[in-house]
């Protein structure tokens, strides 16, 4: 018989697999349920993320809701899986009042982030859904001054902030933002598209905006950005 041959292995030859936990998405709607959105829409936009909710169950993505009117956003419902806590939610969404569109891009930004650092969200994608118009300054969302019908009627001072507010998604890693327009186009400013161009992301305008044009616009743009 053949002499055994020695082997020698070393700390450099062994490799273990470890598994990779595949981070999910977070898709944030940011609704606007001020006084310039009709009704009708607003239950729409609530269509379309239990639409997008339903069909994420199966992956790891969340879904988080966004309202913002009056003079602030809060996070109505905070980044979740859970489609029952979505439709518990859904049910008391505020409306009327003013847009404070500024700070609804603030929240949204801070909620992504926060998300991000809990490592099960990895790319981040705002779903606006609005008509582009701000007129709430952040600094009374933020507590630091009170509204006036002078600041309301600043619209250079307002789309400004709102602006420079957008302009800092393009420096956030893997964050998107699909602006889906509401606006009645007989009363067009194009605001929406300026918003969609200062934060880098897409635009699409729904002159009908119903829950399934709503949710169909939103799942196209969002497979074209490497969601699906």
């Amino acid at each position: 018989s053949k002499p055994l041959r020695k082997v020698y292995i070393e700390n450099s030859d062994v490799r273990i697999k470890r598994m990779v936990r595949k981070a999910g998405a977070l898709v944030i709607f940011m609704v606007d349920a001020s006084g310039s959105m009709a009704l009708n829409r607003m239950n729409a936009a609530k269509g379309a993320a239990m639409s997008l909710l339903s069909e994420a169950y199966q992956s790891r993505d969340k879904i988080c809701l966004i309202p913002f009117q009056g003079e602030k956003a809060e996070v109505l419902l905070p980044p979740t899986r859970s489609i029952a806590m979505a439709k518990k939610r859904l049910e008391t969404m505020p409306c009327g009042g003013g847009s404070p569109l500024a700070h609804a891009l603030q929240v949204a930004i801070r909620t992504g982030l926060n998300a991000q650092k809990s490592g099960d969200v990895g790319k981040v994608v705002l779903v606006a859904i609005t008509d582009g118009r701000a007129n709430v300054p952040l600094a009374v969302s933020e507590g630091e001054e009170i509204l006036t019908p002078e600041m309301q009627k600043d619209k250079g001072a307002l789309k400004e902030e709102l602006m420079a507010t957008a302009r800092q998604l393009r420096g956030l890693n893997s964050f998107d933002m699909v602006v889906l327009d509401t606006e009645n186009k007989f009363v067009s400013t194009g605001l929406a598209k300026e918003l969609a161009d200062a934060a880098g992301g897409k635009y699409n305008y729904i002159p009908k905006a119903d829950e399934a044009s709503l949710a169909g616009v939103a799942k196209s743009a969002l497979a074209d950005i490497g969601l699906k």
